[in-house]
């Protein structure tokens, strides 16, 4: 297995400077708040080349999150390697920070009963 290829779970760091609105997919139309975001999401089939894709401009617009990164910048990502899809668990110590909050249900969260995969942060957080 190369470097590429190992699953695993990750949290993308998400700035956006400005408000926007987004037609996110069949999911709906949204005022996203200017600010720091936080996304949970796996990649069961290589962690590396989910993130590349991620980071790419140019994409063809899949996941909800391809729609936010249209408009937001990645600060930065923080990868779990694991075969276990643990995404919803590590999604709800975000959601249990006092300063996170849900700007979009569902967001994410299609295939799952979490409010959404995208955190909204009133302040930054430090990643322990």
């Amino acid at each position: 297995m190369t470097a590429s290829e190992i699953p695993g779970l990750y949290q993308l760091d998400l700035w956006l400077a400005h408000p926007v609105t987004i037609q996110v997919g069949r999911l709906g139309r949204f005022l996203f708040p200017a600010g720091r975001y936080i996304y949970t999401g796996s990649a069961l089939n290589g962690l590396e080349r989910r993130i590349a894709r991620h980071r790419r401009r140019h994409k063809r617009l899949f996941w909800h999150i391809d729609y936010l990164l249209e408009y937001a910048r990645i600060q930065g990502a923080v990868l779990y390697p694991t075969r276990e899809r643990g995404e919803c668990a590590l999604n709800a110590q975000v959601l249990a920070r006092p300063e996170a909050r849900v700007v979009v249900r569902r967001f994410g969260a299609s295939d799952c009963r979490c409010a959404a995969h995208l955190v909204y942060l009133d302040k930054p957080i430090r990643w322990s």
